[in-house]
């Protein structure tokens, strides 16, 4: 997972700065989907889970 100042760094080196999201990806050495998902949220996610918690039989 990435902190926020990366995050935020991300964020302004393509929305503030106007570079494409495939040279943040060269600069900051993450992969493009990676910058693509750091630009469509905010804030991180965080992890969701898939199905709920199921009860132990005993």
């Amino acid at each position: 997972m990435y902190g926020l100042d990366n995050y935020a760094a991300v964020r302004r080196f393509v929305f503030v700065e106007g570079h494409s999201e495939r040279e943040a990806a060269r600069v900051f050495g993450l992969a493009r989907k990676t910058i693509g998902k750091m630009c469509k949220f905010s804030a991180p996610p965080g992890y969701l889970r898939s199905k709920p918690v199921e009860r132990p039989a005993l």
